[in-house]
């Protein structure tokens, strides 16, 4: 089992990622400020993603919605995209982060859509 791996979008709140961290160590976590995608669309995004078989995870319910959508529709490689709306209280997305981490396959969300918290 290849347990899932996360790109966080740039808007992506930060407590969210440290407190997944804080309950799973090992979970893994880039962020696309990290590896030069903080200004890129969201198509660049999630084929970074896809390359390197992540989850995103983001608060971008409009256009990454729709980028990721596009990708479906057209046959490209989709990694999941996991959207969480920023009114959301963060206890429930953590659970569910740290639940997907647990006890999935990284594997199992290839081209999905889900809201968080699941």
């Amino acid at each position: 089992m290849s347990r899932p791996r996360f790109l966080a979008d740039h808007d992506f709140d930060e407590h969210i990622i440290a407190g997944v961290l804080r309950r799973a160590l090992a979970a893994e976590f880039v962020r696309c400020r990290e590896v030069g995608l903080a200004d890129s669309p969201d198509t660049d995004v999630l084929e970074y993603a896809a390359s390197r078989g992540l989850i995103v995870v983001s608060h971008d319910v409009n256009t990454m919605l729709t980028s990721a959508y596009d990708r479906l529709g057209t046959g490209q490689p989709m990694p999941a995209l996991l959207a969480a709306l920023q009114s959301d209280p963060i206890g429930p997305i953590i659970d569910s982060l740290v639940l997907i981490w647990l006890a999935s396959d990284g594997a199992e969300w290839q081209g999905q859509v889900k809201f968080l918290p699941l």
